[in-house]
């Protein structure tokens, strides 16, 4: 199984993929447009079991866009994921993807 996690902002968006175990597939990052979040994942080559993201002003069309593709969507509450991200030092937008990833695969989402 593959869990795809995204960090939104304006201009772009920053993807990580895990497998099952937690192990880091893919980082990548778009421009958020729905068009290069579906290309990037379609680009992934494997199925992809969930996609996570916070959720937020920026998430709607993005949302609609992996709804319509397919994929099983997870929105995560902002303060649910500011809480399990509290420990990262190195606060980015990839390492911010990189929590949201595991979040998803551990089921905390839920």
């Amino acid at each position: 199984m593959f869990y795809a996690a995204l960090d939104v902002s304006l201009r772009s968006m920053a993807i990580c993929i895990i497998d099952h175990d937690g192990t880091i597939c893919l980082e990548r990052s778009v421009r958020s447009d729905v068009s290069d979040v579906l290309l990037c994942l379609a680009g992934f080559g494997q199925p992809i079991h969930q996609v996570g993201f916070e959720a937020g002003a920026l998430t709607q069309p993005i949302t609609c866009g992996l709804t319509e593709a397919g994929y099983d969507v997870v929105f995560m509450e902002a303060r649910q994921v500011a809480a399990a991200l509290s420990a990262m030092r190195n606060k980015t937008d990839k390492h911010d993807a990189r929590g949201i990833a595991q979040i998803l695969r551990s089921g905390s989402s839920n």
